[in-house]
């Protein structure tokens, strides 16, 4: 069964803030003083681990494509 949290309307409207907050870029990549462009927004502590806080803002973060499979 596809996971249906990332289809709401709560996930892509806190999705959309976090990318703001961090201007669309990479938090990994700019640690680094590189500027890449971010796409993902990536749970810290894994929602799976730790649903109780899944909406955190300060438990997401920005990351590019690579970042984030590394």
């Amino acid at each position: 069964m596809p996971d249906q949290f990332y289809k709401t309307q709560r996930w892509e409207r806190l999705r959309e803030k976090i990318l703001r907050r961090d201007e669309y870029r990479c938090q990994e990549c700019k640690r680094y003083g590189r500027l890449t462009q971010g796409t993902t927004v990536h749970h810290i502590f894994p929602r799976e681990d730790f649903p109780e806080i899944r909406w955190e803002p300060w438990n997401l973060t920005t990351l590019c494509p690579e970042c984030h499979n590394a």
